[in-house]
């Protein structure tokens, strides 16, 4: 006779982490092809325009971030200020009134894309998934048209609203909402990676800024969704974003030591000091148009500056052009470090401004730049030093380590490469955690001495 104090083979979390799973999967082929779609869009739009003369150049991205304004905050109805107060609002159910489609609540910020899904994390549906088609328009003409922003904060946007309205819109779907949600913007930023855990590791520690659970549901949504992303990027061949392949390996122990130090020390605090700055940029609260005007000189003196010490390319949109002259143009490493500096500055007017798009890319970019500073006097290749500063920069700056690493291990390279960029993303992460720190203390510091 079997003992009746024995544990079922089958648990009540057994089916739910099922039903999520199932939930991750649909909502991840809905969500990733909504986001894979806008981003082919946007590839587009930089491609035709990348090839326009050098005044062009300089000028489009301030008319991009300029019609984004007139989406946002023309269009866009509602409390006019920014603010990065917590989401409290619920989306509306199915379909909504007309004016749920362009109308801001005063606690969103209306350019501020990751903070959405941030927010609403734990609570997928309150996404506020009804303003996602006026916030594509805003992605299309901030990003398509070359503002030093990138891609990876609007795929997820996109991929978390899309699940999230498949959940609110259809019945029968409603108690799948959450893995829906979260399995769209899994896929979404998976396959814009070309690497299957970068999408999962993205949506999991985002929610842990608003320490979320993590439940067995929530990680194996999380899991499908980056499985699907995965997926949709090799049955497609997309080629969204270039990524370097470090290699070789440094020359012999030292020198892959002394790489983690320098570059993961110099990539981490300059992308920690721009996420203050921006996090700094995205809360002033001041009217639209004075922060376009002020943000918008800015971006074309920095534009300009950049196209002086490298090219007009280089200063052209998310950064990848940026690397491209790092890697076929001999130049100083004081040249690399003030490109560097200058596009982390341009993303920051950008985001002052009013662009709408992430800073993913923008910071692979900087990170790039800034672990080529050290490949000469370290003695190892411009790929394995710009590799390994990109890493650091997603997990000093973004604050993203576990991302950072499965991106690194995803990518692939020799053994001995990888093993540096690892150490240099933990680098990375802790010059990037005492940086904001000290940054922080200082500001407030500054705050409570003001006469």
């Amino acid at each position: 006779m079997a003992n009746s104090n024995q544990t079922p083979l089958i648990t009540p979390t057994v089916p739910r982490v099922l039903l999520w799973t199932l939930g991750g999967l649909l909502g991840g082929l809905v969500g990733c092809l909504a986001a894979v779609f806008l981003t082919e869009w946007i590839k587009l739009l930089l491609t035709t325009v990348s090839e326009l003369g050098t005044l062009r150049l300089l000028l489009l991205p301030l008319l991009g971030v300029s019609l984004a304004v007139l989406i946002l905050f023309g269009l866009g109805r509602g409390q006019p200020v920014q603010t990065v107060a917590p989401h409290q609002g619920a989306s509306p159910s199915r379909w909504g009134s007309l004016i749920n489609w362009y109308s801001f609540p005063r606690d969103i910020a209306r350019a501020d894309l990751t903070g959405d899904v941030v927010r609403a994390s734990g609570v997928e549906e309150r996404f506020p998934w009804h303003l996602a088609p006026l916030r594509a328009l805003a992605i299309l003409s901030t990003v398509g048209l070359g503002a030093p922003m990138g891609t990876e904060s609007p795929a997820a946007h996109i991929g978390v609203a899309t699940g999230a309205w498949l959940g609110n819109a259809f019945p029968s779907l409603r108690p799948l909402v959450r893995p829906l949600a979260i399995g769209g913007g899994a896929a979404a930023v998976s396959a814009l990676m070309g690497i299957p855990l970068v999408g999962s590791f993205f949506m999991f520690e985002l929610s842990q800024r608003r320490k979320v659970p993590t439940t067995p549901e929530r990680v194996a949504a999380m899991l499908a969704g980056g499985l699907v992303g995965w997926r949709i990027n090799l049955a497609f061949h997309l080629q969204l974003i270039r990524l370097i392949v470090p290699s070789p390996d440094p020359t012999n122990l030292w020198n892959g030591v002394a790489a983690a130090l320098f570059i993961g020390a110099i990539s981490g605090s300059i992308t920690a000091l721009t996420g203050e700055a921006i996090y700094w940029a995205r809360g002033w609260q001041t009217r639209p148009a004075i922060r376009l005007l002020i943000g918008g000189i800015a971006m074309l003196l920095l534009a300009m500056l950049i196209g002086w010490i490298a090219t007009p390319a280089a200063a052209f949109g998310p950064g990848g052009a940026a690397i491209v002259w790092a890697e076929t143009m001999e130049t100083t490493p004081y040249h690399l470090l003030a490109v560097a500096l200058l596009r982390a500055m341009a993303t920051t007017a950008a985001v002052l401004a009013g662009g709408c798009g992430g800073v993913f890319v923008p910071f692979l970019a900087i990170g790039d730049l800034s672990g080529r500073v050290f490949a000469t006097a370290l003695g190892i290749e411009g790929n394995l030093a710009g590799s390994a500063g990109s890493a650091a920069a997603i997990a000093g700056g973004y604050r993203l380590p576990l991302t950072a690493a499965a991106m690194v291990l995803g990518v692939g390279g020799s053994q001995g490469a990888q093993l540096t960029c690892l150490a240099t993303v933990m680098v990375g992460a802790l010059t990037g955690l005492v940086t904001a720190r000290i940054v922080s203390q200082l500001s407030s510091f500054i705050r409570n001495n003001q006469p």
